[in-house]
């Protein structure tokens, strides 16, 4: 049954990259927070944020970690899900590309309140088997009164396993920030990624121009196109992030900005052959 601790969590957050560490370095740097990143199995990684507006009540949690999976996901080859709870809901958001967010939601208590299409969404986006793992997230989306909020994260995660997901020892959804960040902080193969300002930012784009498949350039003509798309999609997504106050979506505006401008750049000055 749900304890009264367990039933209101303070705030958190994982973001959980379909991706080796690698190639999320060089766009986490762009979150401009402090967060820690470690592997999560074979072809995952997960970032656990230092600390973030919702600690203060600045800004819901929920609506920052959308803004932050979009920062990550766009012109990116691979999905980023975001795993958050408060003291009132929990759920997840499933990012990739430029395609619209996918998200469920259920209320402290593990009542469902979200809809039967997103499950189905977000299994064929990752790729999940359509009858074994969808019966699986259809029990979490039916009314269960032994499982609240936290549960069904755990469910979640369990169901994500069969995709390869495998969270490091004592990284647990639902847990205080403070926990989590213990959990990861003295590993071995952590990386501890810093906000330096935009300057340094961009210099780390830079140098991953040729090596990391996370980023869009190349020599081949779309690339052009790409890169106007994001430029369009990020200026007016700034000023809305900035109008609102939230980091997160501030974040994913500048991010589509900084990532097509330099891939405007890079596909003017490098031609196809």
């Amino acid at each position: 049954m749900p304890t009264e601790d367990s039933a209101r969590p303070s705030p958190g957050a994982l973001l959980l990259c379909r991706a080796e560490p690698g190639a999320v370095v060089p766009v986490a740097h762009l979150l401009r927070e402090n967060v820690l990143l470690t592997p999560a199995g074979e072809e995952w990684s997960v970032l656990v944020p230092e600390g973030g507006p919702w600690l203060s009540g600045a800004e819901p949690v929920d609506r920052v970690l959308t803004g932050w999976a979009t920062a990550l996901a766009v012109g990116a080859p691979w999905p980023v899900l975001a795993l958050w709870w408060d003291a009132d809901r929990a759920g997840y958001t499933l990012v990739s590309g430029f395609r619209r967010p996918v998200g469920y939601v259920w209320l402290a208590d593990g009542t469902p309140a979200g809809e039967d299409e997103a499950m189905r969404t977000f299994a064929a986006r990752l790729g999940l088997d359509p009858v074994m793992d969808m019966e699986s997230l259809d029990r979490l989306a039916e009314p269960d009164a032994e499982a609240d909020a936290r549960a069904r994260l755990h469910g979640l995660v369990a169901v994500l396993t069969r995709a390869g997901v495998t969270l490091p020892a004592g990284l647990v959804p639902g847990d205080p920030a403070d926990r989590l960040r213990e959990a990861v902080a003295e590993r071995r193969d952590t990386r501890r990624i810093e906000w330096s300002g935009w300057r340094a930012a961009v210099r780390t784009e830079l140098r991953e121009v040729d090596m990391s498949p996370c980023l869009p350039w190349s020599r081949d003509p779309r690339a052009r196109v790409l890169a106007l798309a994001q430029i369009a999609v990020g200026l007016p997504l700034t000023l809305w992030g900035l109008r609102r106050h939230s980091g997160g979506w501030t974040a994913a505006g500048a991010l589509l900005l900084t990532q097509g401008t330099l891939a405007l750049g890079y596909a003017l000055t490098h031609p196809p052959d």
